[in-house]
């Protein structure tokens, strides 16, 4: 009798496995290096084509492996690192579950080139769709030498959805820096297309960090230290001044391996409260040294989500660990009874607008009269009440009958009112409060609030992709050169971009780590330039942009800019002229990154209110 339960062939299970530990050529690249650096290699070289999709090679000078070892290595939970159970917990290396040598082989043509230190000759294996082709004797350097090629060669579909090469070679980079901070013992080197990136040689671990973020960060960093029978905790933050809008430079790292966690980044976030701008994030890079029995490295097969047995107690030390740096290198604020204190404003208040109080008076009151005149609806409503029995007058059975037929004489009138408005045809663009950034205006179905600067971000948005599709938007020269410092990273971006950029209106340079711009788009004003900038290099530098979206993408970040920067003023004709605008473009409800421009509060919304 024939079951339905299969048992998968192994080229099979191994295309699934590696579908989970290789999801792009950066996760070779990451796989690969972290043998080199478990087989003791001082020196790692990396080599990308075509982002890897042509060709990945690693070679490092480690301690290599026998004829044995290299055919063993290609097997599924092949691994050194492991020989009973109770080694996944006391595991001091980066690969222990023998799948990544494996699945990559699944996937793509691997060619092997291995020696150890005491032989005289080496071993080659190439190897395609984890079927052995050839296995030789050559002659080659000491350590292991990997070449990947044609990566997904077998798996159309997989390679079909590979981002572009600026996206693919971002995300190699990124796991480049990860383990170039976490091994600064280590020389590594990465070229693209025969291009030199990095060349990093032993150092330092501060030396490290400046030699990728750059070398005007060094005078930034603030070293932390704690250590406690839980936890040691080594590394630098970043000053509170240079916290930038993206999360970017944030790194941390337990026994010498990057992850990412949530909590942790929040006790950073607590340390440098009060100290940084809204909407800004501190940078650091912190190093945990925990014994590996407390922690679970294999949640992910991307090992970057890691359980801690005390993550409690681990969070307050960090975030002591962070104070008492921050107030021992005199960062944090301290007490001067010598300073003005009238100017030191919180930076919670420095984004609030200052709102000149309004003092309410009664014109008619006078110290001096008996009986203080006051307001009509005030005359009425004393009156009201001597005539209930509060004044020197009694209530009569007319005033009661006079009171209900007043009451029901004002409830005709506001309804009245109300069908008068609901029956109006059109929205009064020339009635209108302003509470910026938002203006109110009466509509026929009830109230029209619109946010002043979206619609500007939509005017401006639509104006610029017209004439970015018929030729290069206008620029204007400036006066002085704008200048920013940007790191190795944001550097590659911006050049990978330079002619888009050129057409949406900047004329750039790049020298010796600075951003200098001579031109930018006339639509933008110098005070915006700084936020414009760093949008960019946000969606260039950290977010997977499609090849064909940039333009959108850049367009939106001038428009956005451009819209907070503008100075909404009570002129009836400016206003007006921005709400008909406005409703001329063709999606004027929405901005280019799908917030809300306007919304209608309905009569029926309003009276739920009262």
């Amino acid at each position: 009798m024939k079951g339905i339960i299969a048992v998968l062939p192994d080229h099979i299970a191994n295309q699934i496995a590696a579908g989970e530990v290789i999801q792009r050529p950066a996760s070779v690249v990451k796989e690969l290096v972290e043998n080199a650096i478990d087989a003791g290699a001082t020196k790692i070289h990396i080599n990308v084509k075509d982002a890897g999709r042509t060709l990945i090679q690693v070679s490092d000078d480690g301690k290599g492996m026998n004829k044995m070892d290299a055919e063993q290595c290609f097997l599924r939970h092949a691994t050194s690192k492991i020989h009973s159970a109770d080694d996944l917990f006391n595991l001091q290396t980066k690969g222990f579950r023998g799948e990544a040598l494996a699945s990559i082989a699944s996937i793509a043509h691997v060619t092997l080139q291995t020696k150890e230190a005491d032989k005289d000759t080496g071993t080659q294996i190439l190897i395609e769709g984890n079927k052995i082709i050839s296995n030789e004797e050559v002659v080659c350097n000491k350590g292991t030498n990997f070449e990947v090629k044609n990566l997904f060669y077998n798996v159309p579909a997989r390679r079909n959805f590979l981002k572009s090469n600026e996206v693919e070679f971002r995300h190699i980079r990124d796991e480049f820096e990860r383990i170039a901070l976490a091994h600064p013992a280590i020389s590594f080197i990465l070229t693209n297309n025969d291009t030199e990136i990095y060349n990093l040689r032993s150092a330092t671990l501060r030396k490290r960090i400046v030699d990728i973020i750059g070398d005007k960060q060094n005078e930034r960093l603030v070293p932390i230290q704690e250590e406690t029978s839980i936890v040691k905790i080594s590394g630098f933050i970043i000053k509170p001044e240079f916290a930038k809008k993206t999360r970017g430079e944030q790194f941390f790292f337990v026994n010498n391996r990057f992850f990412k966690d949530a909590y942790f980044n929040n006790a950073v976030n607590k340390g440098f409260n009060n100290l940084i701008q809204p909407k800004t994030y501190p940078g650091y890079f912190i190093y945990f040294d925990i014994d590996p029995s407390k922690i679970d490295v294999n949640v992910h097969p991307t090992k970057t989500e890691i359980k801690f047995e005390e993550d409690r107690n681990i969070y307050m030390v960090l975030l002591s660990a962070i104070k008492e740096a921050l107030g021992k290198y005199n960062i944090s604020p301290t007490l001067d009874f010598e300073q003005e204190q009238s100017f030191d404003i919180p930076y919670d208040m420095l984004s609030k607008p200052v709102v000149q109080p309004h003092i309410k008076v009664n014109p008619y009151f006078n110290p001096f009269d008996e009986k203080p005149k006051t307001s009509s609806s005030t005359s009425q409503k004393h009156t009201a009440l001597n005539k209930f029995g509060y004044g020197e007058n009694k209530t009569t059975q007319q005033d009661w009958e006079n009171f209900y037929n007043i009451d029901e004489l004002e409830e005709k009138e506001e309804n009245i009112q109300q069908v008068i408005d609901i029956e109006q045809e059109e929205t009064k663009f020339d009635q209108f409060i302003i509470r910026l950034p938002y203006l109110f205006f009466p509509s026929k179905n009830g109230l029209m609030v619109i946010h002043s600067k979206r619609a500007f971000e939509r005017i401006i948005y639509d104006e610029m992709m017209r004439e970015f599709i018929l030729h290069p938007i206008a620029a204007q020269t400036l006066l002085f050169p704008y200048e920013k410092e940007v790191s190795k990273g944001e550097e590659d971006v911006w050049m990978s971009q330079t002619t888009l950029l050129h057409r949406l209106g900047f004329e750039s340079k790049i020298e010796k780590g600075m951003l200098i711009l001579n031109a930018v788009p006339s639509v933008l004003e110098e005070e915006a330039i700084n936020t414009c900038i760093d949008a960019i290099l946000d969606n260039l530098s950290y977010s997977t942009v499609e090849k064909g979206e940039i333009a959108h993408i850049l367009i939106s970040n001038i428009a956005k800019s451009v819209g907070n920067s503008k100075v909404i003023t009570d002129n009836k004709e400016s206003i007006t002229n921005l709400v008909e605008t406005l409703f001329q473009c063709e999606d004027h409800s929405f901005t280019p990154n799908g917030k809300p421009i306007l919304k209608t509060i309905s009569l029926t919304d309003i009276k739920q209110l009262f």
